[in-house]
Parts: C-alpha cells; structure tokens; sequence
C-alpha cells in the first residue's frame, strides 16, 4: 500500500497521478482530515492518561496521609470512561485510514504513458516475422481436437466449463514446457527454482493486493475455522515467502524461479475467451520474482523482461512488447511490460506474460523490508514479477504457430528432448 505520510504529504500530486488510472481519486483527501483527527484525538487521550497518573499519585499521598481525597476522586471517576471512548474513537479512524489506504491503486512510475485502455499501451518492439501459411489455418481448439491431445468436454463433465484435460502428447507437450521453463530460468538465468504451496491464507492474498480488491474473482476453500484460497498466481506465496521478516541486503536482489497450478475464478471476465485453454480457471505457470533493493528494482525489471523474452526467442514464436499505459496498469504495480505472442488462430498478438515492478506497494502491506548493513534502518524492498511464461498460452502458440497442412504439430527444436518425439501427430 502507500505510506500514508507520503500522501499527505503530496496529497495533490499523489491524486494527480492516480487519476491517470482513469478512476476518481478525490476520497484521498479525506486522509489529510482523518489523520488531524487522528493527532488530535492521541494529544486527548495522552493528557487524559498523565491527568489520570498524577491524580492517582496525588490520591495515593493523601490516603497514605490519612487526608480527604474525595475532591480528586471526583475530578477524575469519568477519566476512564472518556479515554475508552477516544481509544474507540482512534481505533475506528485507523481502521478507516487502513481501509481506505488497502483499496488505493499504486503510484504510477513516470515512465508510464498516460492511456484510457489497452488501445493507448506502447510497442516497444517487435521480435520475429509470423509465418504466411499457405492453407487455411486452424485454432488450437481445433488441432488439440481432431489430434486427441484436448479434452474439453470430459474436462466440463468433470468439473464444469474453462477446464481441460490434456492428453497422451498434448500432456507431454505441457510437462515438457514447464520443464524447458524451469530449467532456462534456473540454469541459464541463475534463478532458484521454487514450488511453493497452492494454497494460501488470506494474509498472503492481502500482502500481494489480491485483496480486498479482488475477492470476487478467488475460489475460497470452504474449511471450518481456515480462511484458506487457492492459489491465484505464483506471485502471492512466492512474494509471502519473507512476510514480516527483514532481509539481509547484501543479498540482494534474490531471484526465484516459481511453478505453480493456478486459480481463477474470472468473475469480471464474463464472455470474453471462453474458447479453448486462452482464460481457464485453471492453468499452469511458471514465475520470476526478485526482491530488490530500490535502487536497483528498474535495472531488474528490465533483465526480467529479457529473461522473459528468451522463452519467445529459444521457441522460435514471433511476438512483440509493450509498455502498458496508465488506464490498463494492474492495481498493485507501478510500471508493467506485456509480451504479446502472434496466434495464427486469431491472426493478432495475445498477451502471454506480464513483467512487473511492485516499487514498494507490497514490500509496505508484507512489511518486508532489509537493512544494507547491520546498523542501519530497516527500508521496504522492492518486488518485481514476471511470466516465465504462462504454460497454457505458450501451448496455444505452439499450436498455432507450428501447425502443418496435414493437421500435425512439428515439435520446436528446443523442447525435443522434453518431447522425445519431432511432430504431434
């Protein structure tokens, strides 16, 4: 979240740039009088306190001097009563600066242009030629059919609709690109690699901006006593991994490689790529995460773009970069890239991973910080997150990308020994 004395502190600029997030942001200004109040309210219920301290001592002499105490007693026998209610008062300005403070967006880095929507986000480049097929091509829902390696409707009788189940080379394809992902990041890329769990509690979800924003789109486990959620993206447990803990500098920036399953419930996304494996509620991924110190989190950002990038590159799939405008940033980051893959299928570039920095809007709701040397003060790191890339979306490519005349699917080069076969037929 933001530091609250920074706001008020530039409280004009700070609505000024959020409102490039094409929302109003005026409620901000109720902080600067909630916070006055706040102040004064302490400054009672502190003189209240010392007025009810040297009472008791003055009480206390003048019993022990076997003298009249009763005038005092009745100066101060509603002192308690009054520093109860300030106490009430205080904690529920605190909690309203928290709530407020829990459902504001993150400052927008300078660099971002300013955009209503996706329409406005900024290529940076473009990476690859996509191919000119000299057959009608066909969508991946129509290959991973007719070669038998989707199943989407035994996945809806499963389960219900946006499930799938992949099958004999189309399971091997999807083991074989997690793996290929993991093994890049993690020895190429010097990344740790990390499984951590699919469920998380509701602290984690808190401390990454899931929530309270964006409840509505998490599947809650209906559990007595646990307010446990699977696993949206490998972002929340992996970025939870140091909640409340404070970080040797000299470390940083730590590096994590991430796979998980992931969980979305894409209640806002109603109607839109319903078809095939583009939005499921389930899906796999592999993400980079770094702690940096902030100095260093831009420098980062741009080597995690390019980490990114290299699946693109070693796959061979044509794809583009974009810097995202103002109005399609995501809640919690200041400054995001979007790669965007070509799908045949579609004839257009799809998002297939987001790379990210955090400034030090999670690190504050975490409260991870670090400390440069062991006398200094704790500062908050800075957290970045990219797609490395998203599985299922990088499967759609493949697909598409690499289909034949004759329906089959030639294998890329790089994933052949994951694969041990050259063509999905």
């Amino acid at each position: 979240m933001l530091d609250l004395k920074f706001v008020i502190e530039n409280i004009d600029e700070v609505v000024k740039n959020l409102s490039k997030r094409q929302g109003d942001f005026t409620y901000l200004y109720n902080l600067v009088k909630l916070q006055d109040q706040r102040k004064n309210i302490i400054v009672d219920v502190e003189a209240k306190k010392a007025l009810r301290n040297e009472s008791s001592k003055k009480i206390g002499e003048l019993k022990r001097n076997k003298q009249d105490a009763t005038q005092i007693l009745e100066q101060v026998q509603h002192l308690g009563d009054d520093i109860k209610k300030l106490d009430d008062e205080l904690r529920d300005i605190e909690l309203n600066i928290n709530d407020i403070l829990a459902n504001t967006p993150n400052l927008l880095h300078e660099s971002v242009a300013y955009g209503e929507d996706e329409s406005k986000n900024v290529e940076i480049k473009k990476v690859g030629t996509p191919k000119i097929f000299d057959f009608d091509v066909k969508d991946h829902v129509e290959l991973g059919e007719k070669l038998d390696i989707l199943d989407f409707e035994r996945a809806a009788k499963i389960t219900g609709t946006r499930f799938v189940v992949d099958k004999g080379l189309g399971a091997r394809l999807e083991r074989s690109l997690i793996q290929f992902m993991m093994d890049l990041h993690s020895f190429n890329h010097g990344y740790e690699e990390i499984i951590p769990p699919y469920i998380v509690n509701e602290k984690s979800m808190y401390a990454t901006g899931q929530f309270p924003k964006f409840r509505e789109d998490s599947f809650k486990l209906e559990l007595k006593d646990q307010n446990y959620y699977l696993n949206p993206t490998a972002e929340v447990p992996t970025i939870n991994l140091y909640r409340d803990e404070i970080l040797d500098g000299e470390q940083l920036p730590l590096k994590y490689c991430s796979y998980t399953t992931a969980f979305r419930s894409e209640a806002g996304s109603a109607g839109r790529d319903t078809k095939g494996i583009l939005r499921q509620h389930q899906f796999h991924k592999v993400e980079l995460i770094k702690f940096s110190t902030p100095e260093d989190s831009y420098e980062e950002l741009e080597k995690m773009l390019i980490n990114s990038e290299e699946v693109l590159k070693q796959l061979e799939l044509p794809y583009r970069v974009v810097s995202l405008c103002s109005g399609d940033m995501g809640f919690g980051m200041a400054k995001t890239y979007d790669i965007e893959v070509w799908l045949p299928g579609q004839n257009k570039y799809r998002e297939i991973g987001s790379i990210s920095n955090a400034g030090d809007y999670q690190a504050r709701r975490a409260n991870i910080r670090f400390k440069r040397t062991k006398d200094s003060k704790t500062e908050y790191v800075h957290t970045l997150n990219g797609s490395g890339l998203a599985v299922g979306r990088t499967m759609i490519a493949i697909m598409e990308n690499y289909q034949n005349k004759d329906g089959s699917i030639t294998v890329p080069k790089v994933l052949r020994p994951y694969m041990k076969v050259d063509v999905i037929k």
